[in-house]
């Protein structure tokens, strides 16, 4: 399963975690199921303001190699952008991408992000919200 920035954010976040989303999250490592993609890693990292906080939860991603990526994965996601932009719905470079890597691998993605949700209705993936 892809692990969407949002469900990181809210397990790793050092106030007030939280605890289905860590718990879930938690099950997925130990079954070996959690998968991270370069770009899911860099928006997780650049959240942290702290210096050693950085280097602690850089040290801690490293556990998890980054899917790899094609060129037909960047593609797809900018075909996924342009299909969402024409039916008026917004999303993000990476979200696309996520979307784009699951469709092709044919991988869930954990998210607290509804917008997956939404785009689920438009595309072949497969979400797992978490609350």
């Amino acid at each position: 399963m892809i692990i969407d920035t949002s469900s990181w954010s809210l397990a790793l976040r050092r106030s007030n975690p939280v605890p289905s989303i860590s718990a879930r999250l938690g099950a997925l490592i130990q079954s070996g199921d959690a998968y991270v993609l370069g770009c899911v890693r860099q928006e997780i990292l650049s959240g942290v303001r702290d210096s050693k906080q950085f280097e602690l939860l850089k040290n801690r991603l490293r556990s998890f190699p980054d899917l790899p990526l094609f060129q037909a994965d960047y593609e797809v996601a900018a075909e996924f952008f342009n299909l969402f932009r024409s039916r008026g719905v917004q999303g993000s470079n990476t979200d696309f991408l996520i979307c784009a890597v699951a469709s092709r691998r044919n991988l869930s993605i954990y998210t607290a992000n509804y917008d997956f949700v939404t785009f689920k209705e438009h595309i072949d993936i497969q979400v797992e919200l978490g609350q």
